[in-house]
């Protein structure tokens, strides 16, 4: 079976391609964008064109597959419809092979690649031998899919465009809900009812792990018919955390306890800063709990977690500054994120170097976007990334930088580009700095750059 894929190097549609090819299919397909992803479908030998044209879509393909920001009027899409050719979207697609199995689904505003990924990552160790699919590269697998033969298949399910509504799940983590993707979900209660008509669908049999310290998550949690377990820090939740330890700088671990019905499960150790990660992987224990796996063997599974790339991801060091980059792209995330920064650097010079992504995004949350670097000493500000989905708004992030400033005079600056953000750190950077580079667009590149790494743009 050929199967082409237009958008290929998306971070969903890589997965697929990636699955796809493990699964014995004949996989190529295009993208013109970043190309963060091709290093890993190179290493399965996948061919990627790097511009969409009608010659691609050969008349021997059985499947078009094309992620859901390629718009009608490629030429690719144009052509596989002149072929009548079968073509589906990537949710589409990726529900079709969800969809045969035991299918638990990740979803929420934050937290769903490393919640995805310490799930599967601990089913796999186990011998459970899963499939997966995860939103970023998982460090543990050096790509950012899965292809087991067992019962179980871990989606990060993303609700943008609705694409929840094809999956079928038998169980769903909700990690949290803020209102986000203002361009497709105009109202806050719009955003909410899409998880709401989601978790509505999970069998009696099945199972809903949820956000327990959100009122929100929990009131949606509601229109489930099923079992609902919660987790989080307070009092109250079925699955507490409790009893957490700073991060011990030299063991690059952090310790902490999960409390079920007032008995400690176990101790549990987990390679990743901030407490936002505790609950990433009380999320991922709740869910073994319910699986009714063994805790020693998700302990030493958990352990062994590496991480995701893009998510407070080291990268090196320039002039002795260290260099990370991030993913965070909501003003919850951001915040979250320079506070697990300061307390590790507290008596560094944090720079927080943002790409806000998408123009009704940034306008609809300008506020709340301007106060989320209390953490970071600086911030600079790039031009907003308007990805496929926009090419202009009624907002530009000059706005950003001048809301910033009426709080916090002279924090932040404006550098429009990449190229002129690299130039511009390359000496100003020291050994007192922290740089994070932080934002769902190529963002990546400045520290990458810096850092000396080759990026890869062919």
């Amino acid at each position: 079976m050929k199967i082409y894929i237009i958008g290929i190097e998306g971070a969903g549609t890589s997965a697929l391609a990636e699955m796809y090819f493990d699964l014995g299919y004949a996989v190529s397909g295009s993208d013109n964008g970043d190309h963060f992803y091709r290093t890993s479908l190179s290493k399965k030998g996948i061919e990627v064109f790097d511009e969409y044209s009608a010659k691609n879509i050969a008349n021997e393909i059985d499947l078009v597959v094309f992620s859901t920001s390629i718009k009608d009027d490629n030429p690719e899409i144009i052509e596989a419809r002149k072929k009548d050719l079968r073509m589906l979207s990537y949710p589409e697609a990726l529900a079709e092979l969800f969809n045969q199995k035991l299918g638990i689904a990740v979803c929420g505003t934050h937290g769903k690649t490393t919640t995805t990924a310490i799930i599967a990552h601990i089913l796999n160790e186990i011998g459970q031998d899963p499939s997966a699919v995860v939103g970023s590269r998982v460090l543990n697998w050096g790509g950012n899919s899965i292809s087991g033969k067992g019962d179980y298949f871990i989606i990060e399910a993303d609700e943008y465009q609705n694409k929840l509504k094809y999956y079928d799940p038998y169980a769903v983590v909700l990690t949290s809900v803020d209102w986000d993707h203002p361009d497709f979900y105009p109202t806050e209660l719009q955003y909410r009812q899409v998880f709401s008509n989601f978790v509505s669908r999970i069998p009696r049999h099945g199972f809903l792990v949820v956000y327990g310290d959100s009122a929100v998550a929990g009131n949606i949690a509601l229109s489930a018919v099923c079992k609902i377990s919660t987790y989080g820090f307070l009092e109250g939740n079925d699955f507490r955390i409790m009893n957490k330890k700073p991060w011990n700088e030299e063991k690059k671990m952090r310790n902490f306890s999960i409390i079920h019905k007032k008995k400690t499960i176990r101790e549990f150790e987990i390679g990743l800063p901030g407490d936002y990660n505790l609950l990433n992987a009380a999320a991922a224990i709740s869910v073994c709990y319910r699986l009714n796996l063994n805790m020693k063997e998700v302990a030493n599974a958990l352990r062994s977690f590496k991480g995701t790339a893009r998510r407070f991801e080291y990268i090196g060091k320039k002039n002795g500054a260290i260099l990370i980059d991030d993913y965070a792209h909501h003003p919850e995330e951001i915040k979250a994120m320079l506070k697990s920064a300061r307390g590790l650097y507290d008596k560094k010079n944090i720079i927080a170097l943002f790409h806000p992504h998408s123009f009704t995004r940034t306008e609809a949350l300008l506020p709340d976007f301007a106060q989320s670097f209390d953490d970071a000493d600086n911030v600079f500000v790039l031009d907003i990334y308007g990805s496929a989905r926009e090419e202009k708004g009624n907002i530009s992030s000059q706005n950003l930088v001048d809301q910033i400033n009426r709080y916090f005079p002279e924090k932040a600056k404006l550098i429009p580009t990449i190229p002129e953000a690299v130039e511009f750190f390359k000496d100003k950077l020291s050994s007192k700095d922290v740089l994070i580079s932080i934002g769902a667009g190529d963002v990546w590149k400045v520290t990458h750059e810096l850092a000396g790494k080759i990026i890869d743009n062919k």
